[in-house]
């Protein structure tokens, strides 16, 4: 008779392998905000591409080409980001030529539930595990959360934000933006 890790043991090394992520992502998360030089950067890929809303329907980063955009890395079960949800929403609304998307490193089964509790004004959209390396490709070695990315107009990266971002600090990064 096989036990239960032996039968579900593809789930349980997925699951194993989450929660290590997880845990580097909580230890980043805790060593605080690290910002970045405009010159460290590269390319920005990240806009071509599309994620799921919580509804399963694909949104294509592209569709806010030639404004300037605020990705968020954030997940539910994340403290920091989700004491900063309400900071980042307050920026999106003064600044509305700015696009904030919110992109959720969970499933959307977590998101759907956590946007009954938590409201912003801003997309939210699913990314699960993959999110993880997306942050890494965008400069985020640890895989830490929150990470904030910012992108100017012509969609070069601009600058980024491992940790809570510190808000009258980044207004100011929004307000060059909007400017």
């Amino acid at each position: 008779m096989k036990s239960a890790f032996q039968t579900n043991s593809g789930h349980a090394a997925s699951r194993r392998v989450f929660l290590g992520r997880g845990a580097a992502v909580a230890l980043a998360a805790a060593l605080g905000p690290v910002a970045a030089r405009a010159d460290d950067f590269g390319p920005a890929p990240l806009l071509s591409q599309s994620f799921p809303d919580t509804q399963g329907a694909a949104v294509s980063l592209s569709r806010w080409a030639g404004r300037p955009v605020v990705a968020n890395f954030w997940a539910t079960w994340c403290p920091p980001c989700v004491k900063e949800m309400p900071e980042l929403d307050a920026l999106h609304k003064k600044y509305p030529s700015v696009q904030f998307v919110g992109l959720g490193v969970d499933t959307a089964v977590n998101i759907r539930a956590f946007m009954h509790k938590v409201h912003v004004s801003y997309p939210l959209l699913v990314t699960g595990h993959d999110g993880i390396q997306l942050m890494r490709d965008l400069g985020n070695q640890a895989g830490g959360l929150p990470f904030t990315v910012v992108f100017d107009a012509k969609g070069r990266q601009i600058d980024r934000v491992l940790g809570q971002i510190k808000p009258a600090q980044f207004e100011r990064i929004i307000q060059g933006l909007a400017a």
